[in-house]
């Protein structure tokens, strides 16, 4: 069983990653002119802003959903993946840009597994031996 102070500090990391997502799926969802700047300097159309937003608070829904977080930071793993590539296809800089999704991404999954017992069974963290 997780101690207390795991699983708050699971909550803090995924809530860190939760509101930060939240908003940027915000932005979409408005297509407020941040988005869409930012959109177009990647290579998408405007058309494709909303629809992202969407997708964006589906995840967001199926990873706060206890019986469904794992299924959500997979969804969130594929879609972040999608943002380190967009990165490098544009050539952002590597630490600033390129590995921001993958930041997230670790916050996300670090804050489930502190806080999800069933997830650590299946993904422990071992001493060597």
């Amino acid at each position: 069983m997780a101690s207390r102070k795991a699983v708050w500090t699971g909550r803090v990391l995924s809530g860190l990653a939760v509101l930060f997502l939240l908003f940027d799926a915000g932005v979409k969802v408005l297509e407020h002119p941040m988005a869409v700047q930012g959109t177009a300097e990647l290579g998408y159309p405007q058309a494709v802003i909303f629809g992202l937003g969407i997708l964006q608070l589906v995840c967001l829904a199926v990873y706060l959903v206890p019986r469904t977080a794992v299924l959500g930071a997979v969804l969130w793993t594929g879609y972040l993946g999608g943002a380190v590539a967009t990165h490098v296809r544009i050539g952002h800089p590597l630490f600033s840009h390129v590995l921001f999704p993958v930041y997230v991404a670790a916050l996300l999954w670090a804050g489930l597994w502190l806080r999800d017992e069933r997830l650590r069974s299946v993904l422990p963290v071992r001493a060597s031996t």
